[in-house]
């Protein structure tokens, strides 16, 4: 009897189905806290007596404290197993959670921020790997498929439910949200997959490269973050941030190619599928992730959405996808999973020339449309671009190839934030000084407007105010039409970067190969 017959047959305590469910809904739950608490920042800041601008150092902290503990995620399965890495993971997750959503000022707000993201480092790749490993050969791909809704469904999810949470109950619940769900998904998936944890092997830690990936990673994530505030390299401290990151990187890169326990497996690039379909991975990611920041961003500033509206537009592109998923994930095998990312990446491009063609008069099922578009890409995309650069990686080292790739996504995201807000803002101011200059105070289309806002009441200032602010709709409705331009040939481009790979194995391959 085969391999793959064997784990068919073999009974899991509480069914397969239920431990892929825990194992999805702890994917789900790292992920929507990277995005729940941004549209509730004005709100935190408020109750604890802080700015909004230092509120922000709760979503940092979060991040820098993630983008550091992921890549360590090789190490720790290595030497404590996978299934057990992952479940005091998601334990401590949870306590970070709770202690979140009971702290009582903004520094142990943010102390505990950093304990959560620094703890939640292993629950994505872990829930990857043992999703793969769960299901036989023939069945990964609706384990892929699984995985892929939970992690581009949560970032959608993650304005709604944040937006909904602080407009009608208090912002603690964020992070209260997370703690039964936490414990439900580290109660199943031990009971349900302790008796085939990994093997283990004692290892020593790279103390030195781990010291220089928290030097180089915690300076480029603060640097992303805060860059914009301070005008990036016009700041000294910008300056300095990015020195530190680029030379610590260049020292990272030459200790580890030549350290025997790395931190992080830069092996893994020698696979061709890997390095392309990690490059391909994360321009589309970081796209996807900058779309996803600017939309409710720009309704909520410029079109007068609330946090909840703004987000509620793409939630219909986020039930396409859960719809979609799954039959993708039952066919990826009998096709090339290079047609279906090329397939993804031009619906993605679709639909960023969709939103290319927003008016101001538009209405919110045409902000929706696109939005469904791109769900239908979404249903591809992760379940494609894994199969890709996962292809030819053994069992043994997924969770290190799982762990390199998530740290590069996030990553990617971070750019793409920064990237995309940077642009967006000078992209409108540059538009707003066009139009002032097409705009003089004895043009009569101007002096027929205020004569009819001061007739309606206003005085000449308020009717000013008013004009000023059209001028800047209309400049930021311009600087968002860049973007979606922008980003639809990028996903044109990126289908080119697909075919550098080659084609994955079947499943037939794979289950001879096991």
């Amino acid at each position: 009897m085969n391999a793959a017959a064997t784990l068919d047959r073999e009974t899991i305590p509480g069914g397969r189905g239920m431990v892929a469910t825990a194992l999805a809904l702890g994917t789900f739950m790292q992920v929507l806290d990277t995005t729940i608490a941004n549209v509730s920042i004005p709100t935190i800041a408020g109750n604890l007596g802080t700015s909004t601008d230092q509120g922000t150092w709760v979503i940092t902290s979060f991040a820098v404290a993630n983008g550091i503990s992921v890549p360590l995620t090789g190490w720790l399965m290595q030497r404590f197993g996978v299934v057990r890495t992952f479940v005091v993971s998601v334990l401590l997750f949870t306590l970070a959670s709770f202690l979140c959503g009971a702290a009582w000022s903004l520094s142990s707000l943010i102390l505990f921020r950093i304990l959560q993201g620094a703890v939640s480092g292993p629950m994505i790749p872990g829930s990857q790997a043992l999703l793969i490993s769960l299901f036989p050969p023939e069945k990964k791909g609706s384990a892929l498929a699984l995985w892929s809704m939970t992690t581009l469904v949560a970032p959608i999810c993650g304005p709604i439910l944040g937006g909904h949470i602080s407009d009608d109950y208090s912002w603690p619940w964020i992070f209260y949200i997370n703690v039964p769900v936490g414990l439900f998904c580290a109660f199943v998936c031990w009971n349900g997959l302790k008796h085939r944890e990994t093997p283990t092997r004692r290892i020593p830690i790279d103390s030195i490269g781990l010291s220089l990936l928290v030097i180089w990673v915690g300076a480029l994530q603060i640097m992303l973050d805060t860059g914009k505030d301070k005008d990036w390299f016009e700041s000294p401290v910008i300056v300095v941030e990015a020195i530190i990151a680029v030379v610590g990187f260049i020292a990272f890169l030459i200790w580890e190619l030549g350290e025997k326990h790395p931190i992080i497996d830069l092996s893994l690039f020698r696979n061709r599928n890997f390095t392309f379909g990690v490059l391909a991975f994360c321009v589309g990611y970081g796209v996807f992730f900058g779309g996803v920041v600017l939309l409710p961003l720009w309704m909520q500033t410029w079109l007068g959405y609330t946090a909840t509206w703004a987000g509620l537009v793409a939630a219909p592109s986020g039930v396409v996808a859960v719809l979609l998923s799954p039959i993708v994930g039952k066919n990826i095998n009998r096709v090339d999973a290079r047609w279906l990312a090329t397939i993804s990446f031009a619906v993605f491009g679709l639909s960023y020339f969709m939103r290319a063609g927003y008016t101001a008069n538009a209405q919110f099922i045409d902000y929706v449309l696109p939005l469904l578009v791109q769900g239908i890409g979404m249903s591809m995309f992760f379940v494609a671009m894994l199969t890709i650069l996962l292809d030819g990686v053994p069992d043994a080292r997924v969770p290190a190839a799982s762990g390199l790739s998530n740290f590069l996504r996030i990553t990617a995201g971070a750019f793409a934030t920064s990237i995309t807000t940077t642009l967006w803002d000078r992209h409108a101011a540059l538009h707003q000084m066009r139009l002032a200059e097409a705009t003089s105070a004895s043009d009569p289309r101007l002096q027929q407007a205020l004569g009819t806002l001061q007739d309606r009441g206003l005085s000449e200032g308020q009717s000013l105010g008013v004009l000023a602010r059209e001028l800047g709709n209309q400049a930021y409705l311009t600087s968002t039409l860049d973007f979606f331009w922008i980003s639809g040939w990028i996903c044109v481009i990126a289908m080119l970067l697909v075919w550098f790979t080659r084609r994955p194995r079947g499943a037939a391959h794979a289950a001879a190969a096991d």
